[in-house]
């Protein structure tokens, strides 16, 4: 295997290879084929969505040469001083190209008095500079700045997207693992394409034989073990309440994440529902013949209430002082009281 990181190896290079974000690749395709760009760009999306690989892919795109085009990280050059470095910048022409493109990463970092100093830029910029800012919190934007560029929100990949992608890379790489292996490492990326080829790559340098199959993954990554996730579910449905917190005292001793452990219980869950109403999906999801057979024997069981109960405990994992106690509190109400269709 290379020693170069997989998310750089396998990182887009063209619009076609970007995969997830068609309906913004559509609008800055058409963009580029009209030759009618914005001035000003803002791509905003949580970390590992494609931000930056976009960005220099419309850079190619418009035929901005390495010397023409400016990445900045606004992290380490927040200041009023290193925007104002900027804006006597942009008064230069191109060297190569037609555009000079400046790539501003994380600019939420950026200082107020440097946001104020960037406006003045956005609001009349020479005609030969696109501006491309990303973001990953948005919020944190002034208004007048993102009502000066072009926005566009990148969404997270879906678990398919995702799977699909770690097995690709791993043929590509020359090992092979199941499917099962490559759900959970897609699991485990939650929804970034750096952090799941990132967990690949960890798993990928550990195997021997160069074939991985989910409890390989399970032992390197510290993900809990599937009998500890199928072992909290059947004792809801079997109302065996000792199971449960026994299940809950493995995954502690484990010191596996409670928030990752619940994650894989409610796709498990979720996959089993979309089994009992819509197999056609779940089967074109990639659901595991596993998941079908537990669907089968416990489909009267499952609920949407039971999801809803477990979704509420998940969003209070970050503000309980012992995280596997709101786990523990939604298993005595799902087994002590009565279940709801």
């Amino acid at each position: 295997m290379s020693e170069l990181a997989l998310y750089r190896k396998y990182r887009p290079g063209s619009f076609k290879e970007v995969t997830g974000q068609d309906h913004i690749v559509r609008v800055l395709e058409a963009a580029v084929k009209n030759g009618k760009p914005a001035h000003a760009y803002l791509f905003s999306g949580s970390r590992g969505t494609g931000k930056t690989s976009v960005a220099r892919i419309l850079a190619k795109a418009l035929d901005t040469s390495d010397t023409d085009l400016v990445e900045i990280d606004a992290a380490s050059n927040r200041g009023i001083d290193d925007i104002r470095e900027l804006r006597e910048a942009v008064r230069v022409n191109p060297f190569e190209s037609k555009y000079k493109v400046y790539i501003i990463d994380e600019v939420h970092m950026l200082t107020k008095e440097a946001f104020n100093a960037l406006l003045k830029t956005l609001e009349e910029p020479p005609k030969h500079v696109i501006f491309i800012l990303a973001t990953t919190e948005l919020e944190k934007l002034p208004e007048t700045v993102v009502s000066r560029c072009q926005p566009f929100s990148f969404k997270k990949p879906s678990e398919e997207i995702l799977k699909g992608l770690v097995q690709e890379v791993a043929t590509k790489e020359g090992y092979k693992i199941g499917a099962e292996g490559a759900e959970l490492v897609a699991l485990l990326g939650d929804g970034s394409f750096r952090d799941t080829l990132g967990i690949l790559q960890k798993v990928m340098s550990f195997s021997k034989d160069k074939k991985i199959d989910r409890a390989e993954v399970e032992a390197i990554t510290g993900a809990p073990k599937a009998e500890l996730i199928d072992d909290f579910l059947l004792a809801i449905f079997n109302k065996d309440l000792g199971r449960g917190i026994e299940a809950l005292a493995g995954a502690r001793k484990e010191n596996v994440d409670m928030k990752v452990y619940l994650k894989l219980i409610l796709h498990k869950l979720r996959m089993a529902l979309l089994f009992k109403y819509a197999p056609e999906v779940a089967a074109r999801m990639g659901a595991e013949v596993g998941t079908l057979g537990f669907a089968k024997e416990y489909g009267p069981n499952l609920s949407s209430s039971l999801l809803r109960e477990l979704l509420n405990a998940y969003s209070e994992i970050d503000h309980s002082v012992i995280p596997e106690l709101p786990l523990e509190l939604a298993l005595i109400r799902l087994i002590s009281e009565p279940a709801q269709k």
